[in-house]
């Protein structure tokens, strides 16, 4: 949810003392850091993909600062210096690739390659089109007013399989014909008149009497006889009713499609979010969301079998544990047993299949979120075979794991047999492999870290990955093979290396930032990387690249931002009551008095998300703030709390059943860990954040109001029975099946509590956490006679705030809260 369903990011540095800025040109306001970012900062270049002979790198980039991004290229070459036989990777200069250019340009690859790499399919508007990989030449396949998408090869290699509308088609790649594999039809199937038997019996006795009719209807079930086996083979009508179709496949062998078709729930009532400030001058309703709770999509998985023109659905009956219940839902000790025994619903993501077509997997994840199930699934009998079961009393996830309706990352290996696939099961998201013929499971990576993405390479001999192991705030690439063992490191620069591979794996396009400097693409050839140790620094643009240094290609940032002297924020780690370490980053003024300072602790949205670690923060407006507040003698601290991203699947799931709970315990721990270590005043300490920061606030402010004076809760979730389902329902199960953890995770059930300083700031518009959540609150607070505490509401804002005026204002009341209070 914006700052909410955001994020995989992670960890920061460590020298214990904060780094001590030059003094700045000119210190930092509220209008400088919320400026618009183009103009202020610069920005950063994005969404890099290869040409397909590797050599030319494309990226969206604004150095111009127009209004939107634009397509920009670098064409790299090999050169052979002088006085060494090593050869030079050298980058031309970005060039901004023109209009006629950009709508020629194949769409950036994806899966959709032939086995041998020869030849890829892409769409491009709405068409298809085939592009010989050797010469470079591009075929159009189809131009049609239709829409075609979804381009892959058929088993056979012969064809393109691909959709049009809910159907899917093929064209022979040598002939052009183009045939339709299904005929999905929306509604319900006309059913033929029926006759009442006063009709069937004067039917009947008309052609007794006469035998002239008799014999017109022998000749004309004849002809229909002769013309239907004349007419050529169609695909099976199937009739969806008021059901959806999602994700038809084809099998290699051409022989069935499976597919999967969803129902919406009727009786889930959509919330309807008023807007104020419209053109016409009226009040105008944006649909919403329904809230957590509300009847959800029912799904079903079908296979459509081609040659016997038979449709059936897969049952999920035997899947082991399908009618376990939750822990939660379990009965207590002395209470008397629940015999009924009743299936858990589920949807079914897939099928992945194996190269020869042979062998595919489906994955099975209950809609309550707290089983996945691998299996075989053998489309002519039906048949489901368990793989792997990972379950979770609380929920499901992690990174690389299958999300709704997915697979999440697995594929097979070379041998046709093995499956890959990431678990949390060890309790990090590492690789496994499981032999699909004999069950036989080995884990590949292992440790206290996370696999946060995994690449197979063409010849699925390696594995690419970028894991944290290095440390929880930092990203790196790695390969290893897929047999598991050492795994070599690829990137060398301190921060965050996002990596795009290049289509023949030689070379990585890295966007990389540190934590004081935004991002920057640079470009890495894999033969000459090293893995080092200590830390790197970035080279400069048009640097040229020696072995292991990565050649700069952008020069994002404004003269402006360069000029000032941002601060790098220390990592540190805080014990947590029980034990564990929070990580976080501080910002500490220089001249900071010992038992005197005032502080901020500043709580990240999103929940899973991850801030305190060493590169470019998402939170760059904030971070920008927190120079300003240190500025003004504010020791800032900013904690990965329990839920948080980066530290596995007992951190992330910390919340289960009560937000609220163990992730303000972290906070109230560190406020006191910055009384005991820092010289803060324990009764100069503020807090502020948006979205699940905001629900942090409240919760701070109105539970445990000793250990926070003031606080600014933007955008906030005030009531999680209010909230969406996909997000909640997992922390907290449902409102009418585990309302205890609703009542302790909802701050307007404790607003009594409050006795600091409160500032509520919300957009109006906000399709996410609707302004509702603030209005009630103001009612609740109204009622409870509290003064101590404002609303300010931001009439053209969403979620996400977009205008500089909003982020300014916004941001000036927070400033002069913590100024008046702290």
């Amino acid at each position: 949810m914006n700052r909410f369903l955001f994020g995989l990011l992670a960890l920061s540095s460590a020298s214990i003392f904060a780094q001590s800025p030059q003094k700045s040109p000119t210190p930092l306001t509220v209008e400088t850091i919320m400026q618009d970012p183009k103009l202020w900062v610069g920005t950063s270049p994005s969404n890099p993909f290869w040409s397909d002979d590797s050599r030319t790198l494309y990226f969206n980039w604004n150095p111009d600062k127009a209004k939107g991004d634009s397509l920009y290229k670098v064409t790299l070459n090999k050169t052979t210096g002088r006085s060494s036989r090593a050869s030079v990777l050298t980058a031309s200069q970005p060039q901004k690739v023109s209009p006629a250019e950009r709508r020629l340009l194949a769409t950036p690859p994806v899966s959709a390659y032939n086995r041998a790499y020869t030849q890829r399919l892409f769409d491009r508007q709405g068409d298809l089109f085939l592009i010989d990989l050797k010469s470079g030449s591009t075929r159009q396949l189809t131009n049609t007013v239709e829409t075609e998408s979804d381009p892959v090869f058929s088993g056979d290699q012969q064809q393109a399989v691909f959709r049009r509308g809910s159907n899917l088609y093929s064209i022979d790649l040598k002939s052009g014909l183009i045939a339709q594999l299904t005929d999905f039809q929306t509604g319900a199937k006309k059913a033929e008149p029926k006759l009442t038997d006063e009709e069937k019996f004067l039917k009947k006795d008309q052609l007794r009497l006469s035998s002239v009719l008799t014999e017109r209807k022998e000749k004309k079930d004849e002809a229909d006889r002769i013309s239907k086996a004349d007419r050529p083979k169609r695909p099976k009508e199937i009739y969806l009713d008021d059901r959806t179709v999602v994700n038809p496949q084809l099998s290699p062998d051409g022989h069935f499609v499976t597919y999967r078709l969803t129902k919406r729930a009727t009786n889930a009532k959509t919330t309807q979010v008023p807007n104020y400030i419209t053109e016409s001058g009226y009040t105008e309703d944006i649909s919403s969301r329904t809230k957590v709770g509300a009847p959800v999509a029912s799904q079903e998985f079908f296979v459509y079998d081609m040659a016997k023109d038979t449709v059936r659905a897969v049952s999920v009956k035997d899947i082991p544990g399908i009618t376990d219940k939750p822990a939660y839902l379990q009965p207590a000790r002395n209470a008397k047993p629940d015999t009924a025994k009743k299936m858990r619903p589920v949807t079914i993501g897939g099928p992945v299949w194996s190269d020869d077509g042979k062998l595919c997997v489906v994955v099975i994840k209950s809609l309550d979120n707290k089983d996945r199930w691998i299996m075989r699934f053998q489309p002519e009998t039906l048949k489901l075979s368990l793989l792997d079961r990972q379950h979770d009393d609380a929920w499901i996830g992690g990174p690389g794991v299958s999300s709704f309706n997915s697979t999440g990352n697995m594929n097979f290996l070379a041998d046709n047999q093995t499956l890959w696939f990431q678990s949390e099961a060890d309790g990090y998201s590492h690789i496994y492999t499981v032999n699909v013929l004999t069950g036989e499971k080995k884990q590949l990576t292992s440790g206290k870290f996370e696999v946060q993405q995994v690449v197979l390479s063409k010849d699925k001999t390696t594995f690419f990955l970028q894991t944290n192991e290095v440390h929880p705030g930092e990203q790196h690439f790695y390969r290893m093979p897929v047999t598991g063992g050492q795994r070599k490191r690829l990137t060398t620069l301190t921060g965050a290396n996002d990596v795009t591979l290049s289509p023949d794996e030689t070379r990585m396009a890295i966007r990389y930032s540190s934590s004081t400097q935004p991002w920057e693409l640079y470009v890495l050839d894999v033969s000459q990387q090293s893995v080092g140790s200590g830390r790197k620094q970035a080279p400069q643009a048009g640097t040229p690249q020696t072995a292991g240094t990565a050649t700069k290609l952008t020069n994002s940032l404004t003269d402006a931002f360069k000029a000032y002297a941002w601060r790098e924020p220390t990592i540190v780690t805080i014990p947590a009551r029980d034990g564990q370490p929070i990580y976080a980053r501080l910002y500490k003024p220089a001249n900071a008095e010992s038992g005197r300072g005032k502080a901020v602790v500043f709580v990240h949205g999103a929940g899973y998300l991850q801030n305190a670690h060493k590169w470019w923060s998402q939170y760059s407006r904030e971070y920008m703030f927190h120079n300003l507040l240190v500025e003004k003698g504010y020791t800032v601290l900013d904690i990965d709390y329990r839920g948080s991203a980066g530290y596995g699947r007992d951190w992330r799931t910390g919340i289960y059943r009560h937000m609220g709970g163990k992730d303000l315990e972290d906070h109230v721990d560190a406020a006191k860990w910055l009384v005991q270590t820092q010289g803060v005043d324990a009764k100069r300490i503020g807090l502020y954040g948006g979205s699940y920061g905001g629900f942090i606030t409240l919760m701070a402010m109105f539970t445990t109001p000793d250990v926070f004076k003031a606080g600014a809760a933007l955008r906030p979730v005030t009531d999680w029975a209010a909230y969406n389902h996909p997000y909640t329902a997992n922390i907290l199960n449902e409102p009418q099946t585990d309302s205890l953890a609703y009542q302790r995770s909802s701050p307007i059930n404790f607003a009594e509590g409050l006795t600091g300083y409160l500032l509520i700031c919300h957009g109006m518009v906000d399709t996410n956490v609707h302004f509702q959540d603030a209005v009630r609150l103001a009612q609740r607070l109204i009622e409870l006679k509290k003064e101590n505490w404002e609303l300010a509401p931001y009439p053209v804002e969403d979620h996400g705030f977009v205008e500089p005026t909003s982020w300014m204002d916004e941001y000036k009341r927070i400033l002069k809260l913590f100024e008046e209070r702290l």
